[in-house]
């Protein structure tokens, strides 16, 4: 797989920017559910030009949805996902997502 076909997008809430920011250098993206650890960590290198120290992964689950129609209540659910939570060597930082 290609760099840019591992990492879809990165995740920017309230807690990815609190830890990104409180000089933990964690930066959150959502990869592909077929990647493993070392392959997120080639493509952050290549792409962003950073040093990765460490990465942590996190399968998240999909969780049941209800919507009501006309016709009734239909069931559902939103598609799980892949997290990946990589950390930065000192000092590197990602300027695209930092908006700078």
């Amino acid at each position: 797989m290609r760099a840019d076909q591992i990492i879809i997008e990165p995740v920017l809430t309230e807690k990815s920017n609190s830890m990104r920011e409180n000089d933990k250098k964690k930066y959150i993206f959502r990869v592909d559910p077929k990647a493993n650890k070392v392959q997120v960590m080639y493509a952050v290198e290549e792409l962003f030009k950073v040093r990765p120290v460490k990465c942590n992964m996190v399968s998240v689950k999909a969780k049941p949805k209800t919507t009501r129609t006309k016709a009734g209540m239909r069931k559902g659910s939103t598609t799980g996902w892949k997290k990946a939570i990589v950390t930065l060597a000192a000092g590197d930082k990602i300027e695209q997502i930092e908006g700078v």
